[in-house]
């Protein structure tokens, strides 16, 4: 269990990218009346924004 719990925490940065940030982004584009580069749905732009952002805080440790 304590294994389990280790790993869920060792990648919760991404998993806050993906869950936090990524709507985030979408609805701050929604709320402003942006529309989404290059056509794409708004919560697609937010997690080709969070994901990546949160992976790399998983990889490096760190958010900037």
């Amino acid at each position: 269990m304590q294994g389990a719990v280790r790993l869920l925490f060792q990648w919760m940065p991404f998993l806050f990218g993906i869950g936090f940030i990524a709507p985030l982004v979408a609805q701050t584009l929604a709320y402003w009346g942006w529309p989404a580069p290059w056509g794409m749905s708004r919560i697609a732009f937010g997690l080709l924004v969070g994901a990546p952002w949160g992976l790399y805080a998983t990889l490096r440790g760190r958010w900037l």
